[in-house]
This record gives structure tokens, sequence and C-alpha cells, in this order.
């Protein structure tokens, strides 16, 4: 998973063959541990491969086990569609005066 470009979060390249378009920036404004929902979704969903035991990490065995393959899509999919409304429910809250 990866973004098209740096300067560019409206696209998601989830693998060769998915792509994620017309991602609102104001999805990017849910934010979890000082990243996005999002891009915290698209850190601890990659594949990555220990350096010392050359031991692979796929997050999408776990799918492919359960007869989910579509699991880590999915996740980030309704990451999105709860960022974006997030955002909205929070933007349109008034403010509290104490």
């Amino acid at each position: 998973m990866r973004f098209r470009s740096k300067d560019d979060k409206s696209t998601i390249i989830y693998n060769s063959y998915i792509m994620i378009t017309d991602i609102p920036a104001e999805a990017y404004e849910y934010v979890v541990n000082g990243n996005s929902a999002i891009e915290w979704v698209m850190e601890r969903y990659q594949v990555s491969t220990h350096k010392k035991s050359g031991i692979e990490n796929d997050p999408n065995d776990w799918g492919r086990e359960h007869g989910k393959s579509r699991y880590v899509l999915d996740l980030l999919l309704s990451v999105v569609t709860v960022s974006v409304r997030t955002v909205g429910v929070v933007k349109g809250l008034g403010s509290i005066t104490f």
C-alpha cells in the first residue's frame, strides 16, 4: 500500500490491481496517535520481513486462513469512511463554553 505520490493522498495504490481513488483531504484530519487513521492502517498492515530472522509478517495471511481475503482492503475502506464521517460530525458540533 502506498500513495500515488508524496503530494497526492487522494489515491492509495493497494496493490498492482486495486487503486482507491477520490479520498477527500478531510479524511486525513481524523488523527490516531499522531497520524491520520488511514495512514496508521497503511503503516501497520504492510507486508514486512524481519531483518535478522527473515520471518515474513504478512497481515493478509489471517484473512486467507479465515476465508476473508479482502480483510485488509475492507478495513482500509472502512477506516476511510469512518474518518470522513467522524470529521463531519466533529465539525458539526457546537463549541462548548465553560
